[in-house]
């Protein structure tokens, strides 16, 4: 368990630099998060686009001395810095001055990208004060009404991608809006359906429980008052939630209300994939690659 990213931070250090190929790297934003990574000794960054574009950036990043990849041409770059990781030579790949949506087309590439499980995903990581535990949510970010297959999909790319990063069982919350079966809400069938797997031994090591309301998941005391016998409510590590509407407004909750920091992957390829906003913030992008570091395939 990782109590807060400061702790992620040291244990991606420890693991050593990881080198980072980035699509279209002419993005100072991006450039700036890299050399904080660097200076942290996270990572190498490998800058592949248009040259001429990247090198005064960089140098104004302090990165003059970054190994740098000619392409002028944005899709063609995602795909070289695609290929760069499927090769061996970059182990993390990070999205730069690119639309997301051929970012993506990259990493999905069948000859040339990163293709791995049958869908990707997104990995919200909440630290956020007085929980005492990193938050692990998906998905809020890709994925937009995920149906029973799906979600197991979703859920074996994060207990991958924990296992990964050290955490062998951790506790799963599959989200709903409260804990009674209903088949006139998919939700909470989809969350009988996955804990029965579990049991079944059909899913990763962890120890999920579902269909739980948020005040259940959340609070040990809340499942006590209404009678709910969990072993792992005020103890969750991943949320599973049923949709992305969910996902995205309880990160944003957490964020704007109560003070939490984000960071973010994409799950689902052979390797861990960066897709930064322009509206993350410096110490997100910071975390985001240290998260991608230290879960990077051994």
């Amino acid at each position: 368990m990782y109590k807060n990213f400061d702790e992620v931070i040291a244990a991606a250090k420890q693991r050593g630099p990881q080198t980072i190929s980035v699509a279209v790297a002419q993005d100072l934003d991006v450039l700036l998060a890299l050399k904080a990574a660097e200076d942290q000794g996270l990572v190498k960054p490998l800058l592949v686009g248009e040259a001429a574009a990247i090198k005064p950036l960089a140098e104004k990043a302090g990165l003059a001395g970054a190994r740098v990849v000619d392409e002028a041409d944005q899709d063609e770059a995602a795909r070289k810095a695609a290929e760069l990781v499927r090769t061996g030579e970059a182990q993390v790949l990070m999205k730069g001055l690119i639309n997301s949506s051929n970012f993506l087309k990259a990493v999905l590439d069948k000859e040339r990208g990163l293709r791995k499980s049958k869908l990707l995903c997104h990995l919200g990581v909440f630290d956020t004060p007085g929980v005492g535990r990193l938050m692990y949510m998906s998905d809020g970010g890709m994925n937009v009404a995920p149906d029973l297959e799906a979600k197991k999909e979703i859920l074996i790319n994060v207990l991958a991608t924990l296992k990964n990063m050290g955490l062998d069982k951790p506790n799963v919350a599959v989200m709903s809006h409260n804990e009674q079966v209903n088949a006139k809400m998919p939700s909470t069938t989809d969350a009988a359906a996955l804990v029965e797997m579990g049991v079944k031994g059909e899913l990763p090591p962890c120890v999920i429980d579902g269909p739980r309301a948020l005040d259940v998941a959340a609070s040990a005391e809340a499942a006590h008052h209404k009678k709910i016998d969990s072993k792992i409510s005020g103890a969750v590590d991943v949320y599973l939630m049923p949709n992305i509407e969910s996902g995205n407004m309880v990160g944003k909750a957490l964020i704007h209300y109560a003070g939490a920091k984000m960071a973010g992957l994409v799950l689902g390829a052979s390797h861990p994939v960066v897709l930064a906003s322009r509206s993350d913030t410096p110490e997100g992008k910071l975390c985001s690659i240290a998260l991608a570091c230290l879960s990077a395939p051994r």
